[in-house]
């Protein structure tokens, strides 16, 4: 009995020595920010903030990545940096948190499933960021492209390595869709209001989204993602009518934006997947595809002439009219947006044919192509300077940097994903949610690839987090969501 009293005994003195320790620490806290606020310092403010992210860190690694999804769509770059390389503010140092603790864990306490590590999808991944490494070492600019390999690292890890792990639970697909929405509707409102100040322009719709996204095609892109998502959630009888309703609020934001965002290659990619969602909804076979296209291919190379005769008499430029703007995507006459595209792509098969093997180096196309551009093709937008983007393809681009590996590694990607994808919608055992997932997930990165072909942007946070987590969720649901695994997905 005394014993036990004893121990009450140093307990309650032990609580009362922490709680004293605890008082002491807050009025030294509040003291210093008293003093730092006087003299107008402000960063202790935020102190209580990051010791509540470091928890999180180490003990909650999920919230992290829900937190750095919630943040991407209002994060600003910041280019003032060497070779005019720029960092997302909050995102990319938060991934790069998340990298860092992912390294530390996978030495430490390596408890990840190993089913991640064998899927085709991981191993194709896994392949382009080995090559990535090799093209880095033998790049003309190894700081760049080691940089870029580490942005690559810290969008792949959190959101699609890390994000299968996430995505085990099911629900979280739906959440991770939800945090990147809801963060971005203000961003719509905001750029919704700049346009409307300007008279909903053509020309202002390429800059009001600033400084959250750089242009209308990265806008337009990120909007492009999201809509097959939200309208899946909207017509999917697996959900409450509630979230159906939001859903479809979304959804209809996500299309008068779209249409607003006067992005042509975003306007082409969702026409697309749209094509797609009837081929696999009428379940039209492969050969049949096959055949069309074969027929198709085979009258453009026929009439090859006639048909580039006809697209150098259109002169239609940008309009605000929708019919027109469309009419200009085929103008490669007066069109300096298209003829600069053409341009960036002329000087990146020159560069490819110059290093076909490994080519210049991830990262380093924007410093390097300007001795590759002709003077008949440059256009009013043309410049040597290094500052005005990349090689505005997901494919050739990669061409150009990383050589005919780099490339056809993100033809393998694109293939994978639409095969696992169509694999888990049509296995028996799925059930609606995870066939509506499974096809929404599909279509979703079909727009951002095929919009690929005209711009690239995964070496931004914008488009990096949805494509990598989208990627994760597809293989989230392959690996948990078969026969017997229903209740870990």
């Amino acid at each position: 009995m005394r014993d036990k009293l004893a121990e009450i005994r140093s307990y309650l003195t032990g609580s009362n020595q922490r709680i004293t320790i605890l008082y002491v620490l807050s009025a030294v806290f509040i003291g210093m920010n008293c003093y730092l606020v006087y003299k107008e310092i402000y960063w202790l403010l935020f102190f209580p903030i990051f010791l509540v992210i470091l928890y999180l860190y180490f003990y909650s690694l999920d919230k992290i990545l829900l937190l750095i999804t919630a943040l991407t769509p209002v994060a600003i770059n910041i280019t003032q940096f060497e070779f005019n390389v720029g960092v997302s503010i909050p995102s990319e140092p938060l991934m790069l948190g998340v990298l860092l603790i992912f390294i530390i864990k996978l030495f430490y306490k390596n408890q990840f499933d190993h089913k991640i590590w064998n899927h085709p999808l991981t191993v194709i991944i896994g392949l382009q960021l080995m090559w990535m490494l090799i093209t880095s070492i033998t790049s003309d600019m190894p700081m760049v492209s080691f940089k870029h390999l580490l942005a690559r690292l810290w969008f792949v890890v959190p959101f699609y390595i890390l994000g299968i792990q996430l995505f085990r639970k099911r629900s979280n697909i739906n959440l991770f869709v939800w945090f990147y929405a809801i963060p971005f509707i203000g961003i719509i409102a905001y750029t919704t209001y700049n346009h409307s100040l300007w008279g909903f322009d053509e020309q202002a719709g390429h800059w009001v989204m600033e400084p959250f996204y750089n242009d209308h095609t990265a806008y337009g892109v990120t909007l492009a993602l999201f809509i097959p998502l939200f309208f899946g959630f909207t017509f999917s009888k697996v959900y409450s009518k509630t979230t159906r309703f939001f859903s479809f609020l979304v959804l209809t934001i996500l299309m008068i934006a779209l249409v607003l965002s006067y992005s042509r290659a975003a306007w082409l990619s969702l026409a697309f997947a749209v094509g797609v969602l009837f081929i696999v909804l009428f379940r039209i076979k492969f050969k049949w595809i096959l055949f069309v296209s074969v027929i198709l291919g085979t009258v453009f190379y026929l009439f090859s002439f006639q048909i580039l005769d006809r697209l150098e008499k259109n002169r239609q430029g940008p309009s605000a009219n929708f019919v027109e703007h469309l009419r200009s995507i085929s103008n490669i006459s007066t069109d300096n947006s298209n003829l600069e595209r053409i341009n960036r792509w002329q000087s990146a098969l020159r560069m490819f044919e110059d290093r076909p093997v490994f080519g210049y180096g991830p990262g380093t196309y924007q410093f390097e192509y300007a001795p590759f551009q002709r003077a008949k093709e440059k256009t009013l937008i043309s410049t040597n300077a290094g500052d005005k983007g990349n090689a505005h393809s997901e494919y050739i681009g990669p061409l150009a940097e990383q050589g005919l590996p780099g490339m056809l590694m993100v033809l393998l990607l694109v293939a994978s994903f639409i095969m696992v994808a169509m694999r888990v919608y049509r296995r028996p055992s799925s059930d609606s949610e995870v066939k509506m997932l499974s096809l929404s997930l599909m279509l979703a990165l079909l727009t951002y690839f095929l919009h690929g072909t005209m711009n690239n942007f995964l070496d931004t946070d914008k488009a990096s987090v949805p494509v990598w987590g989208f990627m994760a969720a597809i293989v989230a649901l392959d690996i948990y969501s078969a026969k017997g695994k229903e209740k870990d997905c």
